[in-house]
């Protein structure tokens, strides 16, 4: 399963190159966030706030996912 960011990408019909360079980031850290690798920092976020001020940030980068067995105890 895609995870959020890059399901918004798509969503944006833009490949990671165009994200990046819309961001104004290199490709490399982008691709780093996108796959998992690196958390996205403070700036990272409020670059892509900026270029994309209606987007869901809580939903995109930090929704958390929890095993259906925890959600039973939660609800």
């Amino acid at each position: 399963m895609l995870n959020k960011l890059a399901e918004f990408r798509k969503e944006q019909n833009k490949t990671m190159q165009e994200m990046a360079l819309k961001l104004g980031i290199s490709l490399s850290l982008y691709i780093k966030v996108e796959s998992g690798e690196r958390n996205p920092s403070y700036s990272f976020l409020t670059k892509f706030k900026t270029a994309y001020p209606n987007a869901d940030i809580n939903g995109i980068f930090f929704t958390i996912n929890t095993h259906e067995k925890c959600r039973e105890t939660i609800d």
